[in-house]
């Protein structure tokens, strides 16, 4: 019996929430997936309520500190409420949109990124959708905008959702980034085990970053289609060779359309400006390269193309406990 898909959607009730809400017809999910829509009421502090088994207070400095506790918990209260609301309202679009789902919705108290993080880690979420909307001047300055705090730390899959461009129900066109690591099979797996409409397509991009391979040629010899290498680069073609076709053969068997190209230059830039072109409705890609050296080097790929695209990006991860 297979397990059954776990999504965790965090949201605020923003437009670019509802947009990610909308969104996920578009990212061909089982009909028995289990969702929670998860809001997060941002409260930096949640006072207890008075103990009334202490003295009463006796100065009015006490007596202000005390009314001052009970107001901010009047407004952390609150504010769970109106997030449980928000909450509420999306459940609902939700269970029109996929009535075979199961919908439950959850609120908490928290700052939103470390909120989402937290149940997804809890729950066993096998991927959280975030909106790609921008926060406040003090949320980027505490942690940076929620949906890049959430793709960065969690260890689950995550999809930054954006407005939908074409209609739900037409056929997907789906970039996926390959660069021959384990978390780049993760992607086309992710999107082989997916539900497409017809006709939906996908276009493999194997991006040979020129600039990673000057800079550590003499460290890994498989990059050396770059420095020369003669009989080096023969294996080299013939081992990307190989991992194209086994992706394409694989996103074949799931009834899509495969195109590949790989072109050279910075993958940040070439996956964003393709899925553009192109007008990809989402870029798969995996959470890490190759190598470490990668991200010491030219920083993660997955971040920057996920902060840049125009499109839908799910970043993915292995499932929780494998």
């Amino acid at each position: 019996m297979n397990k059954r898909t776990k999504l965790l959607i965090g949201y605020d009730g923003s437009e670019s929430a509802d947009a990610a809400v909308e969104e996920i017809q578009r990212a061909g999910l089982p009909r028995d997936t289990e969702a929670i829509v998860f809001a997060v009421a941002d409260v930096w502090f949640y006072p207890p309520p008075a103990d009334p088994t202490l003295p009463a207070p006796s100065s009015p400095l006490d007596h202000q500190i005390l009314r001052g506790a009970e107001e901010m918990r009047v407004r952390a209260t609150q504010s769970l409420i109106d997030a449980d609301d928000v909450a509420r309202r999306a459940a609902a679009r939700l269970r029109t949109l996929f009535p075979s789902w199961e919908i439950d919705v959850e609120t908490t108290i928290n700052w939103p990124s470390w909120g989402i993080i937290t149940k997804a880690e809890a729950w066993g979420a096998d991927l959280v959708v975030v909106g790609s909307g921008k926060h406040s001047i003090i949320e980027r300055l505490r942690l940076g905008s929620t949906s890049t705090k959430v793709l960065s730390a969690c260890r689950c899959s995550v999809r930054v959702g954006r407005r939908l461009t074409t209609p739900a129900n037409s056929s997907v066109r789906i970039v996926i980034g390959m660069d021959g690591s384990s978390d780049a099979e993760l992607a086309v797996d992710a999107v082989a085990r997916r539900v497409w409409p017809a006709g939906s397509e996908a276009r493999l991009i194997t991006v040979l970053d020129t600039r990673l391979a000057h800079a550590v040629a003499s460290f890994i010899p498989r990059l050396a289609r770059w420095s020369g290498g003669g009989e080096l680069v023969q294996k080299d073609d013939a081992w990307l060779q190989r991992m194209i076709t086994a992706a394409t053969e694989k996103l074949q068997s799931a009834g899509l359309a495969v195109s590949t190209t790989i072109p050279e230059g910075d993958p940040r830039e070439i996956l964003v400006e393709a899925a553009s072109s192109w007008k990809a409705d989402c870029i798969f890609l995996g959470a890490r390269g190759l190598s470490g050296i990668e991200r010491f080097l030219i920083g993660s790929v997955s971040s920057s193309v996920a902060a840049a695209a125009g499109c839908s990006v799910e970043v993915v991860r292995s499932a929780p406990g494998h």
